[in-house]
């Protein structure tokens, strides 16, 4: 049970004020008109505003689960951040099954998307949301805004830490818009003043250089790390972005900066985080007291409801045959929606190279397999929920087994960055050349496998990369970094690779190159004649 110090201000203040001047998003962006000369006659408003921007991760709009949602034309309960981030990132690869026709999931499911997809559209507005909040936050907390207000010097100094957090949240949706569309988004800044303009288009290089120099800047201006209020960013949270940023430079931009990432992750690990001992506790109801996680999107089941990611993670991966209320903190039956592909279960080491056994590594045991088949004869979409392993990683009962506040709304935080994540990437960023030495990179694949197993019986003596991208697939199943990683690897597009209905063919086939990014949704490139499409659309 709990509400973090970020969700205690949600409810209080919920308003927008918009900076971006493109026809179609301001279509699908819904404001308040709240006067910017008064919102912020309370000082505490402006920690109530850096909350919105918080929330923006993990709330649709103003009122939960649904009603006053900030996109206009989208349904509420498919158009959370971090629900529909993980559709682009999960269900195009080779880890999920998501079984209803809900709109624009069919072709994610079998890599045939195109720029019409709600999906891709929903994740596109939610970036241009967040970098509109923070702009306005951002010209609302200038030196000479605050002066003309008279605030206190001691507030004064609160915003510094507050703007330096809103520029981490900005800077973490344009990390998103790099990943997943090339960032070839439109880019605006606070410099850039409200009004009927319409944003330039970015690139990659462009995108990676802002990003970079913006976490570089504010990582000396962030709370030092561990230190700041739970479910805020602090200095570890930037140069954890940082290390994602340089260890996907080589996709981003051609570039090779693992040295770079794997300066980051020892500044990370220098920090004093610990791994939790025990692996199941990071996905609980107070997975907030969990060692290890750098940075989280809170959720509580009474101030943050939404039938966002953790609503589906838990409440989706269970049917009437499961004791839904003891054993998961959840409603009686669930929805039966997730179940897993083939491909992520062969990921585990079973005995005897039989799914049907128990396996050795602890992680495995999410799976629930009676009743169920491994495999996936039908096409994703319409399938029965027996096709395909059940996986319960995230469950609404705490450490000692007490349910969540509401047996609907979870009270689970989505670890969004964590120790595990740091260590596997100093692991790979040795193996591609960054530096560092082997026997560090062993003590933290080791470590990580120790406490999957419980003992030293899964301890490697050598680690290679195709074994860094198993181990990820082990150690972050379902938390939204597998597209990603198969891209980094060489093996999401062609034919190297194949899983499930990749391409909408039973057991695979290949996809073309451009599929490596997301399609500038149709709207907003009819709308603003400066976006041009991605290649391959």
């Amino acid at each position: 049970m709990k509400i973090s110090n970020i969700h205690q201000f949600i409810s209080v203040l919920l308003f927008l004020l918009v900076s971006i001047g493109c026809t179609d998003d301001l279509d699908n962006i819904e404001t308040n008109n709240i006067n910017s000369e008064n919102a912020f006659d309370d000082p505490a408003s402006y920690l109530q505003f850096l909350g919105k921007i918080y929330a923006g991760l993990s709330v649709t709009g103003q009122q939960g689960p649904a009603g006053q949602g900030d996109l206009i034309g989208f349904d509420e309960g498919n158009s959370q951040y971090t629900r529909t981030y993980f559709y682009l990132n999960e269900l195009t690869a080779d880890a999920v099954k998501w079984r209803y026709n809900d709109a624009g999931v069919p072709g994610l499911l079998i890599n045939t998307w195109t720029p019409d997809n709600d999906v891709i559209s929903v994740v596109y507005n939610r970036i241009i949301f967040q970098v509109t909040q923070t702009n306005e936050f951002l010209r609302q907390t200038t030196q000479e805004v605050l002066d003309g207000r008279n605030v206190s010097t001691d507030i004064q100094s609160e915003v510094a830490f507050y703007r330096a957090e809103a520029r981490f949240l900005r800077a973490l949706s344009y990390y998103h818009g790099l990943e997943l569309f090339g960032g070839n988004v439109p880019f605006v800044t606070e410099d850039d003043l409200p009004g009927a303009f319409l944003p330039e288009q970015t690139n990659a290089a462009a995108l990676f250089s802002y990003i970079e120099s913006e976490l570089l800047e504010i990582a000396d201006l962030l709370v030092p790390a561990r230190q700041n209020g739970y479910g805020r960013a602090d200095q570890a949270a930037a140069w954890t972005l940082l290390a994602r940023l340089y260890l996907n430079a080589e996709s981003f931009i051609g570039e090779n900066r693992y040295a770079d990432c794997l300066t980051f992750c020892n500044r990370v690990i220098g920090a004093g985080y610990t791994l939790e001992p025990n692996y199941n506790e990071l996905f609980l109801a107070d997975n907030n007291t969990a060692e290890g996680i750098i940075f989280p999107v809170t959720h509580d089941g009474i101030q943050t409801q939404s039938f966002g990611f953790m609503f589906i993670m838990v409440n989706g991966t269970l049917d009437a045959n499961i004791n839904a209320s003891d054993d998961f903190g959840a409603n009686t039956g669930g929805f039966a929606a997730l179940t897993c592909k083939e491909s992520f279960v062969r990921l585990f080491e079973f005995p005897g190279d039989d799914p049907f056994q128990d396996s050795p590594d602890q992680r495995a045991s999410f799976f629930f397999k009676d009743g169920h088949s491994l495999e996936l004869t039908s096409p994703p979409t319409g399938s029965d929920f027996e096709e395909g392993f059940g996986y319960t990683k995230y469950r609404n009962l705490s450490s000692a087994g007490a349910p969540g506040q509401d047996n609907t709304y979870p009270d689970i935080d989505l670890p969004l960055f964590r120790l595990a994540d740091i260590y596997l990437m100093y692991a790979e960023a040795f193996l591609r050349g960054g530096g560092g030495d082997l026997a560090t990179a062993l003590s933290f694949v080791n470590a990580i496998r120790e406490r999957a197993y419980g003992n030293t019986s899964g301890n490697v003596a050598a680690i290679d990369l195709p074994f860094v991208l198993d181990e990820r697939g082990r150690e972050l199943g379902w938390e939204g970094y597998r597209r990603t990683d198969l891209i980094r690897f060489g093996q999401y597009t062609g034919s190297t690779y194949l899983w499930d209905w990749k391409g909408g063919v039973e057991n695979g086939t290949a996809i073309p190159e451009h599929l490596k990014l997301f399609p500038i949704p149709s709207g907003d490139l009819n709308a603003n004649p400066n976006l041009i499409q991605n290649p391959g659309y």
